[in-house]
């Protein structure tokens, strides 16, 4: 029987002679690290982009800015401050002389004024109208307000509510015209002057300062003919 080594030695050479040795120029070459080559598609594309180059400078030669318009320029004119505090202070003061928060002299009562001008009846009738009237015997049935306005405004637009009030049947109304807190001297323009305008009119049957809880000097309260 032959040895395994035998065997081994006649396998070897005939595999040898099975396997013919591979041709130089089918084994194959190692793949070197190049520069890629560009493909047709490539070549293609950059041809036609080098054929249509344009140089901007010239093709913009005769090329000219155009002349301004006639179009007016309008500066921006800068918005007006806003006089926020001195707002807010005219606010106050006129809540505090319409409501009576700064009352005027409170110690008074019908009889004992101490200014001109804070009471007004009508000859013939009792001094009770006027104590009725300060006391709220009459119920409010109108307001007007008086801030803001020039004398004749002012005139005019108090005609127009009393006659405005006589004509709804009203009997007592109140109009607000200001202790002048607001005014250049801080004086009442308005005060005096209604009071006197109130004392013309055939249909004001009587007139008072108002308490302080309803406006104390920079109001007063009307009592109008009935019927």
């Amino acid at each position: 029987m032959a040895k395994l080594h035998d065997l081994k030695t006649l396998f070897v050479p005939r595999k040898a002679e099975a396997s013919p040795a591979t041709p130089a120029s089918k084994v194959p070459a190692q793949k070197t690290p190049s520069a890629r080559l560009p493909t047709a598609k490539r070549a293609l594309a950059a041809s036609k982009h080098a054929e249509g180059d344009v140089d901007l400078g010239q093709a913009f030669a005769d090329v000219r800015r155009l002349p301004p318009g006639n179009r007016a320029k309008h500066a921006r004119v800068q918005p007006a401050p806003i006089p926020r505090q001195r707002i807010a202070d005219e606010q106050d003061a006129l809540l505090a002389s319409k409501y009576g928060a700064e009352p005027a002299l409170n110690a008074w009562e019908i009889g004992q004024e101490q200014e001109h001008g804070q009471t007004y009846v009508r000859p013939g009738l009792g001094t009770d109208v006027l104590s009725k009237l300060r006391r709220g015997h009459w119920s409010l049935q109108g307001e007007l307000d008086l801030h803001g306005m020039t004398s004749d405004e002012a005139r005019d637009t108090l005609a127009d509510f009393l006659l405005d009030a006589r004509a709804r049947g009203a009997r007592c109304v109140r109009v607000i015209h200001g202790k002048g807190l607001t005014s250049p001297r801080k004086e009442p323009v308005l005060k005096g002057k209604v009071r006197r305008w109130l004392a013309h009119w055939d249909d004001v049957l009587a007139y008072c300062e108002a308490p302080p809880h309803a406006g104390g000097g920079g109001a007063v309260l009307i009592l109008l003919r009935g019927g």
